[in-house]
């Protein structure tokens, strides 16, 4: 499944924030065959702007999942 640019999900780890997919990025190789996507997400830290770079698909899932469980304990 690819997530679209404006996904919003929870980082993993001690201290989680809200990230956003900013780019998809797909690999191919000689072949012109996809073999690998990957995401680029960005969130704020004191005023400044942090940018992860290949991100697997599977750890947006898991944020996505981290996100609505937040929601629903406010």
């Amino acid at each position: 499944m690819e997530y679209p640019i404006g996904t919003k999900f929870m980082s993993l780890g001690k201290t989680p924030y809200e990230c956003t997919v900013i780019d998809v990025l797909k690999t191919y190789n000689s072949k012109n065959e996809l073999v690998r996507i990957g995401y680029e997400a960005a969130h704020e830290f004191l005023g400044q702007i942090v940018t992860e770079h290949n991100l697997p698909a599977a750890s947006i899932a898991r944020g996505i999942f981290a996100l609505e469980e937040r929601l629903k304990k406010v």
